[in-house]
């Protein structure tokens, strides 16, 4: 790994921290936050800040899922769905992210970001609904982890920014049970993705470590504020969260193509 940066322990635990509360409060493993932070803070190399992103996960998403699972907010096989597809997933994003551009899949990204800021101002999960489980909803559950474990693989976040809006919009979840379980299936897939990277040599396990430990040790609170806050405003603030994540990503696909 000849891109690898050591980074004083400081900067890591600033980011471990802000993913960590970020993960509690709404379901996610932190990666947006992560690899942008590793890329412009820290100057490691988009390719390796993702790999590392999730590694850093793991803990997190350990961590968070038991927070929720505790709280009685997962939907267990729901979340043994979501694996299933996310292990496949994240081995190929994975693969994909030592060989190819992503630029095309950037832009696709952020017109899925775009559709769900738009949808979660209309779309507001009531706190007692669950999902209704039966063949077909299993097959898109696992289709929905597979789709999801490439992103994983190819852009460092753990998921949940795509998981959690589609658990409530499209199979009825409350945005507690949608949290929690998403945060369940992100431990097979940072564990494939990974291992997958390590192979390729693309993580930096001693990066990976701060982040994750510290990210683990903020989840809690974060869990406890989702839970506090009324469904509409966790809607409106997850929105605006999303909203930041579109605005950089744009301008730095904006800023590529000026140079």
């Amino acid at each position: 790994m000849t891109d690898i940066l050591r980074p004083r322990p400081l900067p890591l635990i600033a980011i471990g921290i802000a993913a960590g509360l970020l993960s509690g409060m709404f379901g996610i493993g932190g990666g947006t936050l992560i690899v942008p932070a590793l890329v412009l803070w820290l100057g490691m190399s988009q390719r390796l800040a993702a790999g590392t992103s999730v590694a850093a996960i793991l803990p997190t998403a350990v961590v968070g899922a038991i927070t929720y699972g505790v709280q009685g907010n997962v939907d267990w096989i729901a979340a043994a769905c979501l694996a299933v597809g996310i292990i496949a997933g994240a081995q190929l994003g994975s693969f994909l992210l030592a060989r190819l551009r992503i630029s095309v899949l950037q832009w696709s990204f952020m017109v899925f970001l775009a559709v769900i800021i738009v949808s979660l101002w209309f779309v507001v999960p009531q706190r007692d609904a669950q999902i209704d489980m039966g063949v077909i909803p299993v097959i898109l559950l696992i289709a929905t982890g597979f789709v999801t474990g490439i992103l994983s693989g190819l852009l460092g976040v753990g998921g949940g920014i795509v998981v959690v809006p589609i658990l409530m919009f499209f199979f009825g979840a409350s945005d507690l049970t949608a949290k929690g379980t998403s945060l369940v299936m992100m431990i097979p897939g940072s564990i494939s993705g990974t291992l997958g990277n390590a192979r390729r040599r693309n993580v930096d396990l001693r990066t990976a470590l701060y982040v994750g430990i510290t990210a683990s040790a903020c989840v809690p609170a974060g869990a406890f504020i989702a839970a506090w806050v009324d469904p509409f405003w966790g809607n409106v603030a997850f929105s605006i969260y999303l909203a930041i994540l579109l605005a950089q990503l744009l301008w730095r696909q904006l800023r590529r193509r000026t140079k």
